[in-house]
């Protein structure tokens, strides 16, 4: 039942909304003014606040704002006898779903509670799905070169610095910039990822900054390029250190003055844009082979970010195939396997050329090919 709560200082106002509401089947709270109203807001939980604009000791509107800041979530349907511009204005600006005269029209009012509270599940769903997603980029571990990488996540999430992520194929590169992406002022806009490995060096211009229709051979349409797509988020160039000198200098420009130009075209665009690359290259040893510009390395690496291998965080390897285990239990929806301390002792015994991805591969394999506990006869043969 979804629980709503009527902030207005007219007792008679409060007690017809009441009325209408409960009738409809709604949980209803009132509260007489604005501090009350906030004391309530705060300590429980509702789905649309109910809230007259004009009241005394806080009014409507700064109510509004103060409930936003701390993020209940709760839809505000502002409703007030002072029906001007000025004030829906002011109310859609501080995050009001909707406002509404007084007298208010019934069947509008009905209608109005109804998409809030539509819209009231839609938000609790979504912050939902971020702390599942969350949770499956999360960094497991807690060696000290870990614990040193999620403080360094931890201090320049917030910020608009633009990080270089090194460390060697399947170390766990994306989930450090994913984990930017989420703790960060950024983390409702799109987070968009480019593998420039896997683009062939003539196309690589156009994934980035699109093209112009006509603007070479099988140009047929307008493309959108990723810079554009990632406006107002998070553009995550993926082993950067194998874009081509032309692209990098056009990403060099786009970083100096965040803007950009379609190939075939002649129109800057503004972009806001907040660039987080990655590579498992020596980036330095490339600049000294003339293959990457010393520019654009010191543009990209503000706050540097090492992924250490897995060799190097041998005690994280437990906790990593615990995380696994789970994770592929949920996959395949059965119970959860284990791993028997001499069959876990081995698995940290072995090299892992591939690092975290290795490891993962090799766990849902014993789960795949072996019963409840996997012992180390089973890790010998599967691993």
């Amino acid at each position: 039942m979804a629980r709503l709560i009527i902030v207005d200082d007219e007792k008679s106002i409060r007690a017809a909304l009441r009325d209408i509401l409960e009738y409809e089947g709604y949980e209803v709270d009132e509260a007489k003014d604005g501090e009350e109203g906030l004391d309530m807001i705060l300590k429980s939980s509702y789905d649309v606040a109910l809230c007259d604009i004009k009241m005394p000791k806080m009014d409507g509107l700064e109510l509004l704002l103060k409930s936003s800041q701390a993020e209940k979530g709760t839809q505000f349907v502002m409703i007030s006898a002072f029906g001007n511009v000025e004030n829906a204005v002011e109310a859609t600006k501080r995050g009001a779903f909707d406002f509404i005269t007084k007298p208010p029209d019934l069947n509008r009012l009905l209608v109005t509670v109804r998409n809030a509270i539509e819209r009231s599940k839609l938000v609790q769903e979504t912050k939902t799905l971020k702390r599942r997603i969350y949770k499956l980029n999360e960094i497991v571990g807690d060696s000290e070169p870990i614990r040193k990488v999620k403080e360094t996540i931890n201090r320049v999430a917030a910020t608009e610095a633009r990080v270089l992520i090194t460390g060697p194929n399947g170390s766990g590169k994306e989930m450090v910039a994913k984990q930017i992406h989420e703790k960060g002022n950024r983390a409702t806009m799109p987070l968009v990822e480019v593998n420039c490995a896997a683009i062939p060096g003539e196309l690589i211009e156009s994934e980035l900054f699109g093209h112009e229709k006509g603007a070479f051979t099988g140009a047929h349409a307008r493309r959108v390029g990723k810079f554009e797509q990632a406006d107002g988020g998070t553009l995550f160039l993926d082993e950067i250190g194998d874009m081509s000198l032309s692209a990098q200098a056009k990403v060099l420009r786009a970083l100096q003055e965040s803007k950009i130009t379609r190939v075939g075209g002649d129109k800057e665009i503004k972009v806001n844009v907040r660039v987080i690359a990655a590579t498992n290259k020596d980036l330095r040893q490339e600049i000294a082979n003339g293959n990457f510009r010393e520019d654009l390395f010191h543009r990209l690496s503000v706050i540097p970010i090492h992924v250490p291998p897995l060799a190097e965080r041998r005690s994280d390897i437990p906790l990593l195939a615990d995380k696994f285990l789970q994770d592929i239990a949920n996959e395949y929806g059965s119970p959860a396997k284990d791993i028997d301390p001499a069959g876990m002792a081995y698995l940290q015994s072995l090299p892992w050329t591939g690092n975290v991805r290795e490891l993962r591969n090799v766990v849902e394999r014993l789960v795949i090919m072996c019963g409840d506990i996997i012992t180390l006869d089973d890790v010998k043969l599967y691993a």
